[in-house]
């Protein structure tokens, strides 16, 4: 492993579906930054020294144009492009399949950039400056082939009002390490509980139960040993046109097939994004008050 400063990998090729639009690079802060922004902006002042963004195809000219003039000089960029066709081994995608094929897919297309220890977070997403200092501690001094980390956060604090949500559901040993990563899709707020569909029943998870946000720490090799992974899921799912090949079932898989590690790194930080339009508002108050409050200046780059 080299001893180039922790990369910070940016998951910005979704669609948005839910939300209607593309949220990567609306402005949510006050001199009209952009979610991501306040990630970068915490990575840097954590000791990250590169970002990755991975986007699609369609849109790259007005990606870079809202981001590069903003972040020239301060850090290292790069980009990579995730696309139905990538790491197929040649497998022929149904014409049908329009949407990426997850987040493991999309970290998977940065194999041939990957040249050192790296965090990986959702571009939509808020996570707060303590999860970008303690990824970095773990990266810099504990992180190696097989031995990875995932910031965890509280349940209640990832729920939206105005609709389900999909989190990983972090179970832990004795010595704090993940011994597996259950995917819990639909979780609704309800009465102030966290309520899960479980195949065709309803089930409540307590409010601290411990997530992933998709806020992961690994090394190269991670997106390497997923890369035979994702021509089984492949495999598995040639018909199936909303399997998605995704980081927290990959990290369980791993796990199970004894091949690494999984450290949960609790954070003090709060988390909030934006799933749905009807969230917008909320970040936005949320960002302001933080601003106020002097944990980010007014302009996160003047």
């Amino acid at each position: 492993m080299t001893k180039l400063k922790p990369s910070l990998v940016i998951l910005a090729a979704g669609m948005a579906s839910r939300y209607g639009g593309n949220k990567q690079i609306e402005s949510f802060g006050p001199s009209g930054e952009t979610i991501m922004e306040y990630s970068i902006f915490d990575a840097i002042k954590a000791g990250f020294g590169r970002v990755i963004f991975i986007i699609r195809e369609e849109f790259p000219e007005s990606f870079k144009a809202s981001i590069e003039p903003k972040l020239a000089g301060k850090i290292e960029l790069d980009y990579v492009y995730q696309s139905l066709d990538k790491f197929s081994g040649g497998m022929q995608i149904s014409a049908a399949r329009t949407k990426p094929f997850g987040t493991q897919h999309a970290l998977l297309c940065t194999k041939d950039v990957l040249d050192a220890p790296f965090a990986v977070i959702n571009a939509d997403d808020f996570y707060g400056y303590d999860a970008f200092k303690q990824a970095h501690d773990f990266l810099t001094t504990e992180a190696g082939d097989g031995k990875y980390a995932c910031v965890g956060y509280e349940l209640k604090n990832t729920l939206s009002d105005h609709g389900s949500v999909t989190r990983g559901e972090i179970n832990l040993s004795d010595a704090g390490n993940i011994v597996g990563i259950t995917e819990r899709k639909e979780i609704s707020k309800i009465e102030g509980r966290a309520i899960v569909k479980d195949g065709s029943s309803l089930i409540e998870l307590p409010l601290d139960t411990k997530v992933s946000m998709n806020f992961f720490c690994f090394t190269p090799e991670f997106v390497n040993w997923s890369e035979a992974e994702y021509i089984k899921f492949l495999n598995a799912n040639a018909d199936n046109l909303k399997a998605e090949f995704l980081i927290p079932e990959v990290a369980d898989q791993l796990i199970n097939a004894g091949k690494g590690v999984v450290k949960m790194i609790p954070t003090h930080a709060k988390w909030f994004g934006v799933t749905f339009k009807e969230d917008a508002s909320i970040v936005k108050a949320q960002l302001q008050e933080l601003t106020k409050a002097g944990v980010y200046p007014v302009d996160l780059w003047n």
